[in-house]
């Protein structure tokens, strides 16, 4: 039931179902259907037309009844196409496997072959593989299959290579699987969908060339018919008799749109992302749909985040993952936000410029506002000037946000042109002392380099580099340490202290790591399913945690040269934000949860600079 609703979804795959289904129906039951026999000549009432005594689709130039012969004839050119399909694809599936997994020799030999075959126009290619042969329907459908083994054999290739030197498949050879296993069990599950989008996508077209084939006088042979032989035999007459041209050709064309719009929608249905929305074509900003009134601003800081509300709309599902958080940063200051994966950290940061992908990200409440301007009522073209210019990003993983192809001094005087007219060389002189500025040595020779061609810590630097790009005010870090190692992690925060202090720089900085938190921060603000749960400076919640989950989350975090002790793990799992439980989210997993925490949502209060949602704190804050 997922795979059709996913399906009916795309108003034009639903469309081509309709039509396809329609068109199958009738060819089934076309030997159960009051029909005159196809192949019976009645030259008396040949070119009869449509509507008139001789029939309802009118006669051919032999008398033959149009009807019979367009039903039968779609029947046998319906089939021919799908025989061809599943040929080509299990053949060059088979082909393409093989090559990608075992590469080397076996691939090279196997794929110049390929394109040996795929550099002949394909049309002449069937000719000749017909030709040699002899006419006939099933020597066209050999042809035809022939022809698109070099397709299905190229695209499932590419799959498999990448396939080849995954985790999964080196497992499977550790544990002694054999390569013929190995193929068949954890190969082939995971090419089966290409192939099965592949035959849908390809179907029609193979219907179509068999059609011309047999139009050719190469397919079906009189007295068979088959859409193709049906237009080859009426392009004599078609000035005189349309109809009888009209009515095949109706026929191909419905039934070629029909699958190609099909083959489309099941390309999408069977792609996992697209439950997530992720292959609906995003908006250039996040959709914004406020329930509530905007909130009255207030002074707090440079960047003030006020009662934000983030949810992702996955069909009938609503995920809440930002719910009403309230966050301000001031200029020169660092704020810290901690929390569990999936607690809504590096939505929340996103949300501020608009970066979370609509469909399916809406933002449903709040306001975000830069030096008192709401940034989420203001146009996409005011959005676009300050992002890069007034807020930045620097993003987790820098070779995922390179761009691979470009040069490092390119992307960064892309960053600084996207703003500022300037020439290539004052670019150039900028993105020098921009790589400088982070600390990257032999800056001028790196201007050069490809991001493939950094280190992890060097690529990060670029990646701060490039925030830096337009001298903005505020800066989101979103976990940019988490994938380097420890030596690194240090200088790379080092680096992003001075600048702040250097420039006076605001910084968001999200973490999984208290101890960046405490290194680097001057305040701290942790999340859980959503929701500030705990807010304060740096050193008065890491001193004296006052919310049961904060204390927990530092009880996690090892101690070096504080002796033996047992990593008290948090009992449960965070709650899936679309069906998140009443009352306080963490009391499920709380220690000191009583029948009060799940009576009403509890507000984040405190007095002073500390704030907690709690009702039964680990520290009283009043």
């Amino acid at each position: 039931m997922s795979f059709l609703r996913l399906l009916f979804r795309n108003r034009l795959a639903a469309l081509g179902a309709i039509v396809l289904g329609a068109i199958l129906l009738l060819v089934l039951l076309t030997p159960l259907l009051p029909l005159a026999d196809p192949d019976v000549i009645d030259t008396a009432n040949k070119f009869a037309l449509p509507l008139g005594e001789a029939g309802l689709l009118g006669t051919d130039h032999l008398g033959r009844d149009l009807l019979a012969r367009l039903l039968y004839g779609t029947r046998l050119s319906i089939a021919v196409g799908i025989v061809a399909a599943v040929a080509a694809a299990t053949i060059g599936s088979a082909i393409g496997i093989i090559a990608g997994y075992y590469g080397g020799r076996t691939d090279n030999i196997i794929m110049r072959v390929v394109d040996m075959l795929m550099a002949f126009p394909y049309i002449l290619l069937a000719l000749a593989i017909v030709a040699a042969l002899g006419p006939g329907l099933m020597n066209a459908l050999i042809a035809v299959a022939a022809v698109n083994v070099p397709f299905f054999a190229r695209n499932i290739r590419g799959v498999t290579v990448s396939l080849a030197g995954r985790e999964f498949v080196d497992a499977a050879k550790l544990a002694g699987m054999g390569n013929t296993r190995i193929i068949l069990s954890e190969i082939l599950p995971n090419v089966l969908p290409v192939i099965v989008i592949a035959m849908s996508t390809t179907v029609g077209w193979m219907i179509l060339e068999t059609a011309g084939l047999s139009f050719l006088g190469l397919g079906s042979q009189p007295p068979q018919a088959d859409l193709g032989s049906m237009l080859g035999e009426a392009r004599a007459a078609m000035i005189r008799a349309p109809h009888t041209s009209v009515v095949p050709g109706v026929m191909i064309f419905l039934i070629v749109m029909s699958v190609n719009l099909l083959g489309d929608g099941v390309r999408d249905a069977l792609d996992p992302r697209l439950k997530s929305g992720a292959l609906s074509r995003p908006l250039a900003t996040t959709r914004v749909d406020r329930q509530g009134p905007v909130p009255a601003q207030k002074n707090k800081g440079l960047l003030n985040i006020q009662a934000l509300e983030t949810q992702f709309h996955v069909g009938a599902r609503i995920y809440r993952a930002v719910n009403k958080v309230s966050l301000h940063v001031k200029p020169g200051e660092c704020l810290g936000v901690i929390g569990e994966s999936g607690s809504g950290k590096s939505v929340t940061a996103l949300s501020v410029m608009g970066l979370v992908a609509s469909p399916p990200g809406v933002i449903t409440g709040g306001a975000v506002r830069y030096d008192g301007e709401d940034l989420l009522s203001g146009s996409y073209a005011d959005l676009r000037r300050k992002r890069g210019e007034n807020v930045a990003y620097i993003f987790q993983d820098p070779l995922a946000t390179l761009h691979p192809l470009y040069r490092i001094g390119d992307q960064l005087i892309e960053a600084i042109s996207s703003h500022h007219r300037i020439s290539r060389a004052e670019g150039r002189a900028r993105a020098l002392d921009l790589l400088k500025s982070v600390r990257i040595p032999n800056a001028e020779s790196r201007l050069n380099d490809y991001p493939h061609e950094m280190s992890g810590g060097m690529r990060q630097r670029v990646g701060i580099a490039m925030a830096l790009a337009n001298d903005p005010d505020v800066i989101i870090a979103d976990e940019p340490t988490t994938a380097l190692d420890v030596t690194v992690q240090a200088q790379i925060l080092s680096l992003l202290n001075d600048l702040r202090r250097e420039r006076g720089l605001a910084i968001i900085f999200i973490t999984h790591d208290f101890g960046v938190v405490a290194q680097l921060c001057d305040r701290v603000a942790v999340m859980y399913a959503g929701q500030i749960v705990e807010e304060g400076p740096t050193k008065a919640v890491l001193d004296a945690p006052a919310h049961p989950y904060t204390k927990r989350l530092i009880a996690c975090v090892p101690e070096l040269g504080g002796g033996r002790r047992t990593l008290a793990a948090i009992p449960g799992l965070p709650p899936v934000v679309d069906n998140l439980p009443d009352g306080c989210a963490f009391a499920p997993r709380c220690h000191k949860a009583q029948d009060a925490c799940t009576r009403a949502d509890i507000d984040l209060g405190g007095q002073g600079a500390r704030a907690v949602r709690c009702i039964f704190p680990e520290e009283d804050l009043t």
